[in-house]
Order: structure tokens, then sequence, then C-alpha cells
């Protein structure tokens, strides 16, 4: 793989994996009934697997970048 193509799948696949984060620690926030039951353990937790588990699908391929095009779409 080259330089400036593993870059982009590294920008591309951290992009995915912040929005991931940020959406399981949204969904997690939000099956307490008030803002001082969260668990931010569990928050937290969730999260950063989830960002993971994201990370290790993006090895398979991201759509986001092309490997017969240095572009990304």
């Amino acid at each position: 793989m080259k330089k400036e193509m593993f870059k982009k799948w590294i920008k591309a696949a951290g992009i995915r994996a912040l929005k991931t984060v940020a959406q399981t620690a949204i969904a997690t926030i939000g099956t307490s009934a008030i803002l001082s039951e969260v668990n931010w353990a569990v928050v937290c937790s969730a999260a950063a697997l989830a960002g993971l588990l994201s990370l290790l699908t993006s090895v398979a391929g991201l759509p986001e970048v092309k490997e017969t095009d240095d572009e990304t779409v």
C-alpha cells in the first residue's frame, strides 16, 4: 500500500471511528432517565469498544478510499 494511500485510509477510518464513538456515546447516554443517572464508565467503555471495532472493520476496506485510484469519493 502506498504511503499516500495509507494516509487517506487512516484519515477515512479515523473519521468513521470517531463518528461511531460519538453515536455510541449518545445512544448509551440516552438510555438513562436523567443526566445524573448516567454511568460514565459504561458510556466511555462502550464508545471506546465501538471505535476499536470500527477501526478493525475498516481493515477489510473502506468505500471512501478506492484501491485502484488515489482519489477519495
